[in-house]
């Protein structure tokens, strides 16, 4: 019997060509994973098994890419700033700071802002900042204990950096970073890809890393989806898989995916049109991320006073 799509609600075994016999029929057919046969058994799903398992093996690859290609288009909420809630400019590292009272990411505009007003402590929950690295630490230790993922992912940085006092311990660090992702932090999911790729503290494993990253691009990390374009393009040799990611990070706003598009675009490996969409895209994405006052944060360099002063993270 032929591979062919059945109707969700009738249909016939593709082993024994036993029919449902419509809504209320006799025998429950159950769909296989490719969604293009059904069986009454798991009996008849082996007996079809060598027959169909080309056609299973290409259509779920092509419901995987289908997921892949048109899921995360968009940057999640861990993204915008949490008192103007615009998108944070990427790398957000270079455009916002983290409080360890909160763990309330928050743009360098909004730290402008508050500055202008001679407000003190944390810009979101106005709690004094500690100078003593021993105080930061408790602050981060108190968020954790209460299972807040940004918190555990931060911690797993201290760990990783060695900061604060604490001794290195990769191996701490990855355990942190683990159980951030299991609580949905998206951010957790591309650092375990990075160190995979890097085999920084694990063994290196870039496939590994971009399942991490695919974890991750689906759910709407720029970094996450341009790595894996990476990935693609430089391991893989897949330039058509690299441009498609590529496209989605840039109009999400990292210029990084412009840059890899245009090198793609000189081997003749990507389109005038695909580099130009890429160009449009990423410019769209930036002026949405822009006001008056990240213009003078930026002018001014607020990032790194604040992070001279050690206040913020």
């Amino acid at each position: 019997m032929s591979c062919t799509a059945v109707d969700d609600s009738t249909g016939v075994c593709a082993s024994c060509g036993k029919s449902s016999g419509g809504e209320g029929g006799a025998v429950k057919l159950k769909g296989c994973a490719c969604r293009l046969v059904k069986y009454c058994s798991v009996d008849c799903q082996k007996a079809h098994r060598h027959q169909h398992k080309m056609a299973c093996k290409t259509r779920t690859a092509e419901l995987e890419d289908e997921k892949l290609y048109n899921q995360g288009l968009e940057r999640p909420d861990g993204d915008f700033c949490s008192i103007c809630t615009l998108p944070i400019p990427l790398p957000m590292g270079d455009h916002s700071v983290v409080s360890y009272c909160c763990m309330k990411q928050v743009c360098n505009g909004c730290h402008f802002a508050a500055q202008k007003k001679g407000m003190q402590g944390c810009p979101f929950c106005r709690t004094p900042l500690p100078d003593k690295d021993a105080d930061k630490l408790a602050m981060i230790r108190a968020r954790v204990k209460k299972k807040d993922p940004v918190a555990i992912e931060f911690l797993g940085d201290v760990y990783r950096q060695g900061r604060y006092g604490v001794q290195k311990d990769i191996q701490k660090a990855i355990d942190l970073y683990t159980e951030a992702a299991e609580l949905g932090l998206i951010r957790a999911l591309y650092t375990l890809g990075l160190m995979h790729d890097n085999g920084e503290g694990v063994r290196q494993d870039e496939a590994k890393g971009a399942e991490f990253y695919k974890k991750a691009a689906m759910q709407g990390h720029a970094e996450g989806r341009h790595n894996l374009g990476f990935y693609e393009a430089g391991v893989k040799g897949n330039s058509d898989r690299a441009v498609k990611h590529c496209l989605i990070s840039a109009k999400m706003g990292l210029k990084n995916s412009t840059g890899l598009i245009k090198q793609l675009f000189v081997m003749g490996l990507a389109t005038k049109e695909q580099y130009t969409e890429a160009l449009k895209g990423y410019q769209d994405a930036v002026e949405e991320t822009k006001s008056h006052d990240r213009d003078e944060a930026k002018r001014l360099d607020i990032i790194s006073i604040i992070r001279r002063q050690s206040h913020l993270y």
